[in-house]
């Protein structure tokens, strides 16, 4: 089974592999400490600076998800010529559990989405996580 890393520059694979890097620690926290999270992004310049981007809808403290992923996506798409990576992290739910998506994406023509299921304990005792999975995505920025 080929891998997008067989197709993929170096480059690539280092600057998704930095998003992966930045964004699934930063979920896992807020997910441990508040059970939650809002849906945020991140990106790499073209100079090669990493960046975290969130989205305020302007619709009170609780915006629909799917609301703050498209702002986000907008966002990015209009910046997309000075970047060369770009990811957005999310909560979803998967047929039997919930997860952490990550979509990203890379200028070289590279679109992948990686999930990791995890389920809550019992009265707010932290979280469990299970192995992480990755698939093609679709892409969102450099269309």
């Amino acid at each position: 089974m080929s891998s997008w890393r067989d197709s993929a520059s170096q480059q690539a694979q280092d600057d998704l592999d930095g998003l992966l890097d930045t964004v699934m620690p930063l979920a896992r926290k807020m997910l441990d400490k508040s059970g939650e999270f809002f849906p945020f992004g991140a990106s790499v310049s073209a100079r090669g600076e990493s960046r975290l981007w969130s989205g305020d809808p302007g619709k009170g403290e609780h915006p629909a998800s799917a609301e703050v992923i498209s702002m986000l996506v907008d966002g990015l798409r209009q910046r997309r010529d000075d970047l060369r990576a770009a990811a957005i992290c999310f909560d979803v739910q998967l047929p039997d559990t919930d997860a952490v998506r990550v979509e990203f994406e890379h200028r070289d023509g590279q679109a992948i989405a990686v999930v990791l299921p995890y389920k809550k304990k019992r009265f707010g005792r932290g979280v469990d996580y299970r192995d992480l999975r990755g698939s093609t995505a679709n892409k969102q920025v450099w269309v």
